[in-house]
């Protein structure tokens, strides 16, 4: 790996920890309010940019990112499904 794309990986693994974060603090006020489609947009716009640089750590041989990409993706997916329910 070189320097380059270890920091591009770095910077986009933290925020979407972040973006993740603030989704989960969210979810239940969001939920409160009756904004569950909102919430399940949240979820989906944090998918796809969450896959995308997946897709990027893997061109890039980049194993580590991606297992740390397809967790938090996991995890997102998990959290929207429970929106379906409630």
């Amino acid at each position: 790996m070189n320097d380059d794309s270890f920091e591009y990986l770095s910077n986009e693994y933290a925020q979407a920890l972040q973006a993740f974060a603030a989704i989960e603090q969210q979810a239940a006020t969001l939920l409160l309010m009756g904004h569950s489609s909102e919430l399940r947009e949240f979820i989906d716009q944090f998918v796809a940019m969450a896959s995308r640089t997946r897709d990027v750590a893997a061109e890039r041989g980049e194993q580590h990112f991606v297992d740390w990409f397809r967790e938090l993706i996991e995890k997102a997916e998990r959290l929207r499904a429970n929106t379906i329910r409630a």
